[in-house]
């Protein structure tokens, strides 16, 4: 009986260590965000739903069990004030996984939280990091560059419309070659975004765009409207689904009572499909 309870145990010690094994937090740089180094070992607060206090800014990548080579860049939301990483973010990474897409889960500089030194410039920047520490470590990691996408929830939303439709060139003349890689991601998928960023206007060019919300959602509903009509002007490939019920912030739908609402990600998963995201390298 001692030698079969002392089996389970170690199968259950490898299980975790496995399990463990495909999650990896990598900070975007080094040192520290660039003129905020002397804050990267503030440690992080975290409690039920949210995550404060992110001073080193970083990527926590989750693997599939059979990747297909394509990797998404999710952005919780959270009013910039709080950071909604398990609902928002991992959650969603592990749906994602899936799907055999690996996931890496954002963590940005929140401008809005109590006595924050940022300003919305600061979470554009990570995300803009993290899309070019992605490409940057394309190979080794068995992702193509050239498929890399972003999830993005409520204010993360944000951050990938200031990233997405921004001018933001590459740092040709950067000693750092992550600085160097692209960081416009190759399709966008945004769920109840909020109104920064949103633009008027965008080329035929854009990334294919998957939209989701709510119409009793009065913080973000008509953000997707308006992104609708942009990437409709411009013939740019675009979908939307606009719910009648719920409001905001209803995550990947399991929190929500409306069948409508825990469907959604299935339609998303279909616009992945028709988009070719599931094919192998």
């Amino acid at each position: 009986m001692k030698n079969c309870i002392l089996g389970l145990l170690l199968i259950f010690c490898q299980l975790s260590v496995a399990a463990q094994a495909k999650q990896e937090e990598v900070k975007l740089w080094e040192n520290g965000a660039p003129g905020f180094e002397h804050k990267k070992d503030i440690p992080e607060r975290a409690k039920d739903w949210w995550v404060r206090d992110i001073h080193n800014p970083s990527i926590t990548i989750f693997r599939p069990e059979n990747p297909n080579g394509k990797i998404v860049l999710v952005i919780p939301g959270g009013v910039h004030s709080s950071m909604v990483f398990n609902s928002e973010g991992a959650r969603a990474a592990k749906y994602l996984n899936k799907l055999g897409l690996t996931a890496a889960v954002l963590k940005y500089r929140l401008f809005r939280e109590e006595g924050s030194d940022y300003n919305q410039n600061h979470p554009t920047e990570v995300a803009l990091r993290a899309m070019r520490l992605i490409r940057a470590n394309a190979k080794n990691w068995g992702i193509d560059q050239n498929r890399v996408g972003i999830l993005a929830f409520s204010a993360g939303g944000e951050v990938a419309n200031w990233l997405t439709f921004g001018d933001h060139k590459s740092i040709e003349l950067s000693t750092d070659k992550i600085d160097q890689q692209s960081a416009k991601p190759d399709f966008l998928i945004e769920v109840y975004p909020g109104p920064l960023g949103i633009p008027k206007s965008v080329s035929k060019n854009a990334p294919p765009a998957f939209l989701v919300a709510s119409n009793n959602d009065e913080c973000c509903s008509e953000t997707i409207l308006d992104l609708l009509v942009a990437y409709r002007n411009a013939k740019a490939d675009v979908e939307a689904h606009f719910y009648s019920k719920d409001g905001h912030a209803f995550n990947m739908g399991t929190r929500s009572e409306f069948q409508s609402i825990k469907g959604w990600p299935e339609r998303m998963k279909d616009w992945l499909a028709d988009h070719h995201y599931f094919q192998s390298k």
